[in-house]
């Protein structure tokens, strides 16, 4: 990357050291992440990932001592910053999400975007979500069947903490995601998109629909199901994903899943014919 001169590596073993400190406080505080901008990868695949879609890293990446003699790690980590800490084992565990991982991890900036003007693309619409492993499946899943933008409610998980990072698996690098949208002012917002939720007993299942045109899709809490905002709402295309009746519903991400594939496929078949 441009022959730029790397700084050596920087050992940190202390637990009051005022870097560590730093990047404990960012690893476990949300407000802190929102308050300044910044979220935290970690892993050789989510830093691979960000490099390739153009991102950058803010000051250093960061290794325990365990993988300090790993070569690709280290030739990463050097492309990626301009300086490598590497902390005692015990010191990394703190701070990582992964037990025993080698690492590296780093501090990025939070895109800030905006919802676009007129909806007339696919959306998902994440209400109230609130499990970082389902959030992260959803981002994956809508990135894999095309569709490139992902809106939050309020109350949702920040789908730029570290967990729903590390389980979206460099999705969020292709995506444009917007949070913290309340309901009203998605409704504000223009556009042909057809509104449309999975739910139970619904008349019509989700296989008989006529996917093919642009849809917002919505998806809420499991348990809580949508917001009585959106319950209310009649201009919402209901389908059910009909499966086994000793199963009482399906889990969000898988639900969501289905959905977008069902949509995905249905539109490679159009294409074909």
């Amino acid at each position: 990357m441009s022959g730029r001169k790397v700084s050596p590596r920087m050992e940190i073993r202390s637990p009051s050291s005022e870097r560590f400190q730093r990047l404990l406080s960012l690893s476990r505080s949300p407000r802190e992440r929102e308050a300044l901008g910044l979220s935290i990868i970690e892993g050789e695949h989510l830093l691979e990932a960000w490099l390739d879609a153009g991102g950058t890293i803010v000051s250093e990446t960061v290794i325990p001592r365990r993988s300090s003699e790993r070569q690709a790690i280290l030739a990463l980590c050097e492309q990626a910053s301009h300086q490598t800490l590497v902390l005692d084992d015990a010191l990394f565990d703190r701070l990582s999400q992964v037990v025993n991982g080698p690492g590296p991890l780093a501090t990025i900036p939070v895109p800030k975007t905006t919802l676009p003007r007129s909806l007339d693309q696919d959306m998902v619409y994440l209400d109230g979500i609130q499990d970082p492993g389902n959030a992260g499946t959803l981002l994956r899943s809508a990135a894999a069947f095309g569709v490139r933008l992902i809106v939050s409610s309020p109350d949702c998980v920040s789908l730029w903490s570290p967990k729903v990072l590390r389980a979206g698996m460099g999705a969020h690098f292709v995506l444009h995601i917007c949070e913290a949208i309340p309901v009203s002012s998605l409704v504000s917002v223009r556009g042909a998109a057809r509104w449309t939720a999975a739910a139970p007993r619904s008349p019509q299942s989700i296989d008989e629909a006529d996917l093919r045109e642009a849809r917002v899709w919505i998806f809420g809490a499991e348990g809580k199901g949508l917001s009585a905002e959106l319950s209310a709402m009649s201009a919402i295309d209901r389908l059910e994903i009909r499966h086994d009746i000793g199963v009482e519903s399906l889990n969000v991400g898988v639900a969501a899943s289905i959905c977008l594939y069902e949509q995905f496929t249905q539109r490679q078949a159009a294409a074909r014919r």
